[in-house]
Parts: structure tokens; sequence; C-alpha cells
């Protein structure tokens, strides 16, 4: 399928009903449901957001997406492997802008390369007390990326048709920042261990895709 077919086809299902809790939920850990199921109104949760860009591998000729492994630092996501994005700011005026500026900041992509065509549905993760909105965008030809390296380890391109392979989704034990030892699902692709929150997030994201 046509780069640009598919993103038509993509925008249309954004627009329907989204898999949700239910696509969130086929990738939590026994913890995290526990968590569904006993934490508080996230009335006072941090607001943030993030960013799934896709963009035609010109080398692979497949639709890919850029994570970004975070560096080593003091806090409960040191070392793990997400989606461009981060903390909203007051100058931000939505959540969208929020993920366009992080993206820029952090793998150096311009806003204005890209265009946003939907969001995913919002995700409460409890041990950092974050909300993270999830947007959708593309650019049409494969970019150039330039890292931050205080905030960013290292770049990965991801192709969808990794995130597709349903041999991909495997069971395996994570440490956690309180040191604790939590069995969860992951997409273990390329060598990689994607879980918690952005295994969640991209798991709606292979449902809806699923459609196409």
């Amino acid at each position: 399928m046509e780069f640009d077919s598919f993103i038509e086809l993509l925008e249309k299902e954004l627009k329907k009903p989204l898999p949700g809790k239910k696509a969130h939920l086929e990738m939590s850990s026994l913890q995290r449901l526990h968590d569904f199921m006993d934490y508080q109104k996230y009335t006072d949760a941090i607001q943030s957001s993030v960013l799934i860009l896709l963009f035609p591998d010109g080398i692979h000729s497949e639709v890919s997406l850029v994570l970004i492994q975070r560096s080593q630092y003091e806090g409960i996501h040191s070392g793990q492997i997400g989606l461009p994005g981060g903390r909203y700011e007051k100058s931000d005026p939505d959540f969208k802008v929020t993920a366009l500026r992080e993206t820029y900041e952090e793998v150096g992509i311009e806003p204005h390369e890209i265009r946003i065509i939907g969001e995913l549905s919002k995700l409460y993760i409890p041990p950092s007390n974050y909300v993270v909105y999830p947007y959708i965008g593309y650019m049409s030809y494969s970019p150039c990326f330039f890292k931050d390296d205080t905030e960013v380890e290292e770049i990965i391109i991801l192709h969808l048709s990794d995130l597709m392979n349903e041999n991909a989704v495997k069971m395996k034990e994570f440490n956690v920042s309180s040191g604790l030892l939590i069995s969860a699902p992951c997409f273990d692709v390329a060598g990689y261990h994607i879980w918690g929150a952005t295994a969640m997030i991209l798991n709606e994201l292979k449902n809806i895709l699923k459609n196409i």
C-alpha cells in the first residue's frame, strides 16, 4: 500500500470510536490491572503528551515510527524506551503543541514538518502520576533525527510490520523504580523490549491498524 493511501485510511479510522482501555489492558502487568481498579481520580495528575510520528523508511520501504531510549537519571522512567514527548507547559496552547515541542526538543524535528491526523485514548500512569495524551502525526519523507544528548540515549526506528507481528508480544520480568521485579507483556522487537505505558499506547495503535 502506498504511504499516502495508508495515512488517509488511518486518519479515517482515528475518527471512529477508539479501542481505549481494552487495548491498554492487553499490554498491562498485574500491578497495572490493580492500579486500574484502585487509583484515585487523577485530578492532580501532571499533564503530558507524546507523539507517534509515522514516516516512510526509504531504506526498507516500510511505514515506521520513532522511539527514544531515555538517558539514565534519578527518576521513575530512567533508561526506558518511550515515545517523544513530555510535560505540558503553561506556554503550550494545547497538548498537541506539547507533543510537537517535545518531539523537536528530543529528536530535532521541526513542528511545521509534521501533520497531526488524530489522537489516541489518554492514559494515566500511576507510578509517576502522569496523564498522557498521545497524538499521531506523519511526515511524507524519512526524517533526519538529531537527538538531545541530555534526555535521549538512543533514537530507535520501529517498523509497523514488526509491531503487527503477533509473535512480537512476550512476557518478561522488569525491575521498576521501587525495586520490585514485575512480570509484564512487552513488544520484543529489533532487540528491544517495549513495555509499560508505551506498549499500551502502541497496542491501541496496533488494534486500529488491524482494521486497515
